[in-house]
């Protein structure tokens, strides 16, 4: 069982994670750019060349990446426990997804991030101390 203290912790650790992985992903140009690492990645891992992104699938993920940018700034700024208990939510459906796609695919690439998101997930899942569960909800 975490401390409230050392749950806000893991909260704003998590959205670091999260800026630091996602960050590239919020503009068609810097995206573009984390494609061609991620196509080498893949390669690299046995997986063949990404596909070629066309301007609807760089809208996609520029929206994902904005998204996602802006959950993380909020839980740097305000790590409570209710937002890591729902980006622990958001986390099982990223890893469903990616792991849907992973099955469809067989992309070696996408394990590095199904794994931390699992990770970080399951982190954010853990119970809080009584004592602390009440001292959250006044935080």
């Amino acid at each position: 069982m975490l401390s409230v203290f050392t749950f806000r912790r893991l909260v704003r650790a998590s959205a670091i994670y999260d800026v630091l992985m996602t960050a590239a992903f919020a503009t068609p140009w810097t995206f573009l750019l984390m494609r061609e690492q991620l196509s080498a990645i893949n390669v690299g891992l046995g997986g063949v060349p990404l596909p070629v992104f066309e301007p609807f699938h760089l809208l996609i993920s520029s929206l994902l990446g904005s998204v996602v940018m802006v959950w993380s700034v909020l839980r740097i700024l305000d790590p409570q426990p209710r937002f890591g208990r729902y980006d622990a939510a958001a986390r099982v459906l990223f890893s469903t997804w990616m792991a849907w796609a992973l099955l469809v695919t067989g992309q070696p690439v996408l394990w590095l991030f199904i794994v931390p998101e699992l990770a970080w997930g399951l982190a954010q899942s853990l119970p809080l101390r009584r004592a602390a569960v009440r001292e959250g909800a006044r935080a």
